[in-house]
C-alpha cells in the first residue's frame, strides 16, 4: 500500500484577463502621490463597494494528497535545510519557517531538513519545522526524525529527492561555502552563491583583501590568528591607523561568525589582545579580525537581487535601508555602540529602520550602483545582502587616506560586510526591502527560485503564482462572499512590540484563505495615556486614541513605533515624493530583467497609504464592513476588558474571551480571588502581597523585606507588576539588596536590568514602559532543573527532587467547553524566569511538547489537563487563552501562574507547536482560521 504525505498547497485564480506589457505592469504598481481619497472614498474601499483593474484576485488554501513517487512532473521539489552548528541556528529556523509557509504550493513541493551543531543531518516533518528552537529539535530528532549516518549519505539521498536545494544555514556551514560544496560535489543544483565566492566573502578578513583588490574602500583592520598575538605587531597597527595605544576605539569580531555574534568594542592594545583572545578561547572563531571603529557615519543594509538568466549576472540592489541606533544613556559605550545579535533579531526600541534611508538621493544611487558592481565582481549568485556606511564629511575614515577608493568614485561609501544567506523571517530585510518594490513574500523567493533554476534548463516547473495579481491592505478589492477581518496590534504596553509579532503572524496566515479579506491594523500609542489603559474611558479618550490601516509594506517593522513612524513618513509629502521617485527607478531596474521572463508574472503588492482612524471611527468602520476583529493587542485596553467592551457596544465580533473574563485575568489578584476555591479539585493559587509601588519607593527596603517574610512565610519572592505580562518586570528577589536594586530600577526608569545584577543568575530583564501602580509579591515556587543536551545518551537529566515543574497549555474552544492542548514544558535557558525572548523570540527558549514520559505520566498529564479546563471554565474563557501554571508530575495539581486572554501568536510561539500535536494536527493558517471561525459562532 503506497504511503501518503499530506501537504499545505495554496493556489492562485484571477478574475481578470492578463493584459498589458510588463512595463504597463510596473506603471499600475507604482505609488500615486498625486491620487488622493476623500474619507468617504476611502471608506467605500475599506466596505468594498469599489473595484478596479486588478481586483477579484483570489488565494486559496487547500488540502492536496500526494502518493510518494506520484508527484506531476510540473512540481518543483525543493529541498529545504536548516539548522547548522552556529549560534544562528535559531535564526535559521525562523527562516527555514518563513521561506516554508510562503513557496510551499503552487507546483512546489518543499522537502525540510535540519543539520544539528555536530554536522548530523537529519529529515524532517514540515510540522516539526515549527518547534520553537535547536533544543527542540535535538531532544526529539531521534524519535521523529530521519537521520543519516553521514554528510555524504545526506548527499546521496538529496540527488533522488529533490530538484533543487534552498539553504538557510546562516553563518558556519551555511554561508562559509561547507553546505555548498557538499552539494556541488554531488552536482545538487541550489539557490545561491557557489562554495569558493562564499568563502571568499563570509570569512572578514578575506573580504576586506577581496574589496580591496577590485578597488572598493575597506576598512582598515588587523587579523588575530590563535592565542599568541604579536603586541608589537598590533600596537603599530594603532600607530599606522593613528589610533591612541591605550584608548583607541576599535572593534573586535570573530572572521568567520555572523549576526554580529561576538562583536565586541575595545579600547587600545592591551583590551584589543584580551577581547581577541577571550573570543578564540570561547571556540566562537580561531581567526579574530582588529578593525578601526568607524565615526560619524551612517550604517546601511541593502538586498541585491539578481534578475538575470542562466549564467548571466544582472543585479539590481532594491530600496536599501539605513540602521539607525538609539541610544538611551546606559552608560556602557560597548552597549550603545554596536548593532548586535539583540538588536537585529529582538523587537526593541535600541534601533530603528528607514527605507529608503534619509540620504541624499545621490547617495542612495551610489549605493546601489556600487553594491551591484560588487555583487558581480565577488561572483555572487540569486541574491545577498551588502552591509556598509555612508561617510560623514568629519568621519574618521575618509577616501583620501584610503589607497584603494582612488580607483572608484564611491569615496563617501564603504561595505563592511558580505551576507550570502540573508535572514528571512517574516519581517527580514529581504521583506521589506522587497514590498518597497511590489513584491510579496511569496513572490520575491519564487522569483529567486526561478533565477536558480535557470542554471539548469531541465529545472523548468510551472508557477500557479505567474498570473498579474495585485493585493493590497488597506483596500477590500473583492467579489463574492468574502468575510472582512481587521487584525488589530500595537497599543503602547510594554508588551506592544510581542503585540506587533503576533499581529503580523495572524495576518500573513489568514490572508492566504480564499473567503478573507485580512486588514492589518496599528493601535498606535497614546499621548495622553501612556500606561495604555482607559481609566474613565471618557469620550475623548475614544477620539484621541488613533487606529492606522496599514499597507503590506508598513506592517512588516520591528516596532510598533516604527510602524507609526513610517506611517506618518508615508503621507509627508516631500518624503513620499523621495520615496516614489526611487522605487520608480528600482522597479524599472528590475523589469529590465525581468520583463523577458515567461515566469514572472509581474509585482503583487500596491504601496498603498495608511488610513488614520479615531478608535470610535475604526470600531464603526468594522461595524459597516461587517468585519470580524482579531485582537492581538497584548496587555492594556486589548486584554483587560476594554476594547471588548467598545466591540460588543457596536455589535462587532471579535476573538478570544469576553469583557468580564478578561478584566478578570488582567488582573493577577482577581484572577486568583476567582479560583482559590478549586483546591479540591486539585487547583491551586499563589499567595500574594499586593503593594503600590509608590508607598514601596518611599519605605524602608529592610522593613518590606521583613514584612514580606513574615506575611509570605518565605526567604524568597517572585515580584512583578499587577496588569502586566510577557516577563515583563518579573525577577525573583533572594535579599533586601536584591529589591533596593529592582526598586531603584523602577525610580530610575531603567528600560532593563543587565543580566546577573540581582544575586541569583538570571539573564536580561525587560522593565515596563512607564512605573507600575501596583507590584506583587508571591513565594518564588522551587522546581527541579531540567537540562536538555545534545549529548546523544544524556538528552534530557532532572533530579526530580522538588517534583513540580513548569508548564504553559492553550485552551481553545466554546465558553463552558474548553478544550485544553497538550501542555508544554518549560525550560529556562538562564536563571530562574522566563525571559521575554525565551517566551517569544524563535532561537531561544526550550519547550518541550508533551511534557515527556519519563517526567510526567500519563495519567497525570491527563489530571493536568483536567485542572487546566477547569480553570477555563471557571474564569468563563472562550475562543482561546493561554495558562501558565505549575503542575505536579506525580499527583496532576496545578498551582496557577497566570492566566493570558490574548496570548502570544507569534511565528514561534509554544502554542503553534502544541496546535500541532493535536490528534488532527493544526498548521498555523488553519489554527488562526479556527479562532476567528469561534469568534462568530
Amino acid at each position: 500500500m503506497a504511503s501518503m504525505a499530506i501537504s499545505v498547497s495554496f493556489s492562485m485564480t484571477n478574475g481578470i484577463e492578463r493584459r498589458g506589457n510588463d512595463v504597463a505592469r510596473l506603471a499600475n504598481t507604482s505609488l500615486k502621490l498625486n491620487q488622493k481619497n476623500s474619507r468617504s472614498e476611502s471608506r467605500s474601499k475599506i466596505l468594498g463597494m469599489k473595484r478596479r483593474l486588478g481586483s477579484g484576485a483570489i488565494r486559496t488554501v487547500s488540502e492536496s494528497v500526494v502518493f510518494d513517487g506520484e508527484e506531476e512532473e510540473k512540481n518543483l521539489r525543493v529541498g529545504l535545510i536548516c539548522g547548522g552548528p552556529s549560534a544562528e541556528r535559531g535564526i535559521s529556523l525562523n527562516s527555514a519557517r518563513s521561506v516554508l509557509d510562503h513557496i510551499q504550493g503552487n507546483g512546489i513541493n518543499v522537502s525540510c531538513y535540519y543539520i544539528d551543531a555536530h554536522l548530523k543531518a537529519f529529515a524532517i516533518s514540515s510540522a516539526q519545522l515549527y518547534s520553537n528552537t535547536p533544543a527542540d529539535f535535538d531532544f526529539k530528532l531521534e524519535s521523529l526524525a530521519q537521520g543519516f549516518s553521514s554528510l555524504s549519505d545526506f548527499a546521496k539521498h538529496l540527488v533522488s529527492a529533490v530538484d533543487i536545494v534552498f539553504p538557510v544555514i546562516h553563518g558556519r556551514f551555511g554561508e562559509d561555502g561547507g553546505i555548498q560544496e557538499l552539494l556541488e560535489s554531488h552536482n545538487i543544483p541550489f539557490v545561491g552563491t557557489g562554495s569558493s565566492e562564499c568563502s571568499r566573502a563570509f570569512d572578514k578578513f578575506k573580504a576586506s583583501l577581496e574589496l580591496k583588490k577590485h578597488g572598493f574602500m575597506s576598512v582598515p583592520n588587523y587579523l588575530v590568528q590563535g592565542t599568541g598575538v604579536d603586541e608589537s605587531e598590533i600596537t603599530q597597527w594603532f600607530t599606522d591607523n593613528r589610533l591612541d595605544l591605550e584608548v583607541g576605539k576599535v572593534v573586535v569580531k570573530p572572521a568567520r561568525a555572523g549576526s554580529s555574534i561576538g562583536v565586541k568594542v575595545a579600547f587600545g592594545v592591551k583590551d584589543s589582545i584580551k577581547k581577541a583572545v577571550e573570543l578564540i578561547l570561547e571556540g566562537i572563531d580561531d581567526r579574530v579580525v582588529v578593525e578601526v571603529f568607524i565615526e560619524n557615519a551612517h550604517e546601511f543594509t541593502a538586498i541585491v537581487l539578481d534578475v538575470g538568466t542562466g549564467f548571466d549576472c544582472h543585479p539590481v540592489v532594491l530600496l536599501p535601508s539605513e540602521v539607525q541606533l538609539q541610544f538611551h544613556g546606559s552608560g556602557d559605550p560597548e552597549e550603545d555602540a554596536i548593532f548586535d545579535y539583540r538588536r537585529k533579531y529582538l523587537p526593541t526600541q535600541q534601533v530603528t529602520y528607514h527605507t529608503p534611508p534619509r540620504f541624499p538621493i545621490h547617495v542612495i544611487k551610489t549605493i546601489r550602483e556600487e553594491a551591484s558592481l560588487l555583487f558581480q565582481k565577488l561572483g555572487l549568485r540569486d541574491f545577498a545582502r551588502i552591509d556598509g556606511w555612508y561617510l560623514a564629511p568629519t568621519s574618521n575614515i575618509s577616501s583620501a587616506s584610503n589607497e584603494t577608493s582612488r580607483r572608484r568614485k564611491s569615496g563617501d561609501i564603504i561595505f563592511t560586510d558580505i551576507n550570502l544567506i540573508s535572514g528571512m523571517e517574516q519581517n527580514s530585510f529581504l521583506f521589506q526591502q522587497a514590498s518597497k518594490v511590489g513584491f510579496s513574500h511569496s513572490n520575491i523567493l519564487r522569483t529567486i527560485l526561478h533565477r536558480a533554476s535557470s542554471r539548469l534548463p531541465h529545472l523548468t516547473w510551472h508557477n500557479y503564482e505567474s498570473s498579474h495579481l495585485l493585493r493590497s491592505s488597506t483596500t477590500v478589492e473583492t467579489s463574492g462572499d468574502v468575510q472582512k477581518v481587521f487584525v488589530i496590534f500595537g497599543g503602547d504596553t510594554s508588551e506592544r512590540q510581542v503585540s506587533v509579532m503576533s499581529g503580523t503572524n495572524v495576518w500573513m496566515n489568514l490572508q492566504r484563505f480564499v473567503d478573507l479579506k485580512v486588514t492589518p491594523c496599528l493601535l498606535s500609542p497614546s499621548l495622553s495615556n501612556s500606561s495604555g489603559a482607559f481609566p474613565d474611558k471618557t469620550e475623548s479618550d475614544m477620539d484621541n486614541r488613533e487606529v492606522w490601516l496599514l499597507p503590506y509594506s508598513v506592517v512588516l517593522r520591528h516596532t510598533a513605533e516604527e510602524i507609526l513612524a513610517e506611517c506618518l513618513e508615508t503621507i509627508e509629502p516631500d518624503r513620499a515624493l523621495f520615496t516614489s521617485l526611487l522605487q520608480k527607478q528600482v522597479m524599472q531596474d528590475l523589469m529590465d530583467g525581468l520583463k523577458n521572463q515567461s515566469w514572472f508574472g509581474g509585482f503583487d503588492i500596491t504601496d498603498e497609504l495608511p488610513m488614520k482612524f479615531s478608535l470610535r471611527e475604526w470600531i464603526k468602520l468594522a461595524r459597516e464592513a461587517q468585519a470580524t476583529v482579531f485582537i492581538a493587542v497584548h496587555g492594556g485596553i486589548g486584554e483587560d476588558g476594554t476594547l471588548q467592551a467598545l466591540l460588543e457596544d457596536e455589535g462587532v465580533a471579535y476573538t478570544g474571551p469576553g469583557v468580564l473574563a478578561s478584566r478578570t485575568c488582567m488582573d493577577k489578584v482577581m484572577t486568583s480571588q476567582a479560583l482559590n476555591h478549586l483546591s479540591e479539585f486539585g487547583v491551586h493559587t499563589i499567595s500574594k502581597d499586593v503593594r503600590r509601588t509608590e508607598d514601596i519607593m518611599h519605605e524602608t527596603i529592610s522593613n518590606i523585606w521583613d514584612e514580606l517574610i513574615t506575611k509570605l512565610r518565605c526567604m524568597t519572592f517572585c515580584v512583578k507588576p499587577a496588569r502586566d505580562g510577557c516577563s515583563t518586570g518579573v525577577a525573583r528577589l533572594c535579599s533586601s539588596e536584591d529589591l533596593a536594586v529592582y526598586v531603584q530600577a523602577l525610580k530610575d526608569c531603567l528600560p532593563r536590568i543587565p543580566p546577573n545584577t540581582l544575586s541569583k543568575t538570571h539573564g536580561m530583564i525587560e522593565m515596563p514602559n512607564t512605573t507600575p501602580e501596583y507590584l506583587i509579591f508571591e513565594p518564588f515556587v522551587e522546581t527541579d532543573e531540567i537540562i536538555v543536551s545534545s549529548k546523544a545518551k544524556q538528552q534530557l537529566s532532572w533530579n526530580g527532587t522538588k517534583r513540580w515543574v513548569e508548564i504553559t497549555v492553550g485552551v481553545i474552544g466554546k465558553r463552558g467547553s474548553m478544550r485544553s492542548l497538550n501542555p508544554s514544558l518549560t525550560v529556562k535557558e538562564s536563571g530562574d524566569i522566563l525571559s521575554l525572548e525565551e517566551k517569544f523570540q524563535g532561537g531561544t527558549g526550550i519547550n518541550l511538547t508533551p511534557p515527556p514520559p519519563t517526567i510526567m505520566s500519563k495519567e497525570a498529564l491527563e489530571r493536568c489537563k483536567q485542572g487546566i479546563e477547569l480553570i477555563a471554565e471557571t474564569l468563563g474563557l472562550e475562543g482561546f487563552s493561554r495558562i501558565d501554571a505549575f503542575v505536579h508530575v506525580e499527583t496532576g495539581e496545578v498551582l496557577v501562574i497566570e492566566v493570558n486572554t490574548v496570548p502570544g501568536m507569534t511565528p514561534s510561539t509554544v502554542l503553534i507547536q502544541q496546535a500541532l500535536t493535536e490528534q488532527t494536527p493544526m498548521y498555523p493558517p488553519q489554527f488562526f482560521r479556527k479562532l476567528l471561525h469561534l469568534a462568530t459562532q
